[in-house]
């Protein structure tokens, strides 16, 4: 036969080779895992677990306050666009009244302004607080007077020197009156 047909190989007549018996018993002999080293581990990742706890709620909190005051900001804008109209309107009247002949034209523009406000306000959900003719309540009126009347039972709200406001349930302003008091005996 020449190099290039070669006969075709026999099966080898050798035992297949043991498993390496040394790596296996150093395996079984090696010794158990050190429980100071396991706890060491184990508190490292808690430390670490912690510190991106720690990371991710201060990342938290400077997201909520930027979210807080990004809404406070759109409020007070859509409030100012509701109001702006009001001042526009004031301003065109106050213009107008100096050179206004008929005060009566210029009243009933005033008027209107006011009422433009009255109800610009109610669409903000602000309501005036009721005082003249009330009964005295120190949670919506503050006092600045006492005037004597037998004309009102005492604590009644006789006039009314600046309006009280409030949005819903929280007083924005109290409303500054005068209240009734009996005569002196």
């Amino acid at each position: 036969m020449n190099d290039e047909e070669q006969a075709p190989e026999e099966p080898s007549t050798e035992p297949p080779a043991a498993p390496n018996t040394e790596a296996t018993a150093d395996a079984a002999e090696a010794p158990p895992p050190d429980p100071l080293e396991a706890a060491k581990a184990e508190a490292a990742r808690l430390k670490d677990q912690l510190l991106r706890t720690l990371a991710d709620f201060d990342n938290f909190r400077k997201r909520s306050r930027r979210e807080l005051a990004d809404m406070e900001r759109r409020g007070r804008e859509d409030m100012l666009k509701e109001l702006l109209p009001v001042f526009d309107n004031l301003e065109r009247a106050a213009t107008h009244a100096g050179t206004a002949t008929d005060v009566k034209a210029l009243a009933d523009g005033i008027g209107l302004v006011m009422k433009q406000f009255a109800d610009t306000l109610a669409k903000l959900e602000i309501e005036r607080i009721k005082a003249q003719g009330e009964l005295f309540d120190p949670t919506f009126h503050e006092a600045v007077q006492q005037m004597e009347t037998t004309e009102h039972p005492p604590g009644t709200v006789l006039y009314e020197v600046q309006a009280g406001y409030r949005l819903g349930d929280k007083l924005i302003r109290p409303a500054i009156v005068v209240v009734a008091k009996p005569p002196p005996s």
